[in-house]
């Protein structure tokens, strides 16, 4: 059984909703402390309010595609406020639909600043052995089948996941010599509020087992951050239900 203790503390970016809060409130509830990070302050307080363990969750309102290349320093201060990280969840993300035609630079700037910048940046600060425990830490970040499949209309998006999946890949066998460890993992459509009515309605009878729940995503990632995957890493965890989309 995966468990967790206060003094492991987690950072989840993307936390008030969605895979990043249902990962946050499957780590708390485990035992871990959490730092939650997200732009939407009163999702954030809804998030503690809710928690198993509040007083294990702290909550922590930013923008990460702002002041992209201070990350690493924000993180510092970060440990300076709760201590060496465990490991971190990097849930942000936005997506996109457009078909080639109609993306303009600015579209794939704005999709790459959250997806890809502020996600390899996030991670230049908490593998900095100053901020984190060292031997035993984790890290995982949500990319997509997206980078996979490449649907029409997903020039923009399909990159920066492919990117971070290639990023991450690099970074995990980086610090690999320090025993910590990166992993990606890879959802299909699943029931969030990114994923509109016409996106449920295209997805409709492609899932042998049914959309999926952020839960399935969550608990893949919470047992990547665990020690129970501790030979487990630089693999990119695909989960679409055996759709292939």
């Amino acid at each position: 059984m995966i468990s967790f203790n206060k003094e492991q503390i987690f950072i989840v970016t993307g936390a008030s909703s969605g895979i990043g809060r249902c990962t946050a409130e499957t780590l708390n509830s485990l035992g871990a402390t959490v730092v939650a990070i997200a732009r939407r302050e009163d999702k954030l307080i809804e998030l503690k309010e809710n928690a198993k363990f509040p007083e294990n969750i702290h909550i922590e309102v930013k923008d990460l595609a702002e002041n992209i290349e201070e990350l690493p320093e924000y993180v510092k201060s970060l440990k300076a406020k709760y201590g060496k990280f465990s490991g971190m969840a990097y849930c942000a993300g936005v997506g996109d639909l457009k078909p080639l035609r109609a993306v303009e630079y600015n579209d794939i700037k704005r999709i790459f600043d959250i997806n890809y910048f502020a996600a390899v940046m996030f991670a230049k600060g908490i593998v900095d052995k100053r901020n984190n425990i060292g031997k035993g830490f984790s890290m995982v970040a949500i990319a997509s089948m997206g980078a996979i499949g490449c649907a029409p209309s997903m020039t923009s998006y399909s990159g920066s996941k492919a990117a971070l999946i290639a990023s991450f890949k690099v970074i995990a066998k980086e610090i690999a010599t320090q025993g910590m460890r990166a992993n990606t993992v890879s959802p299909t459509l699943i029931q969030t509020d990114m994923a509109d009515e016409t996106s449920r309605q295209y997805a409709e009878g492609k899932y042998p087992l049914g959309l999926g729940d952020v839960s399935d995503v969550a608990n893949v990632i919470v047992f990547l951050l665990s020690d129970k995957s501790k030979w487990i890493n630089a693999q990119n965890y695909i989960i679409d239900c055996g759709s292939e989309m």
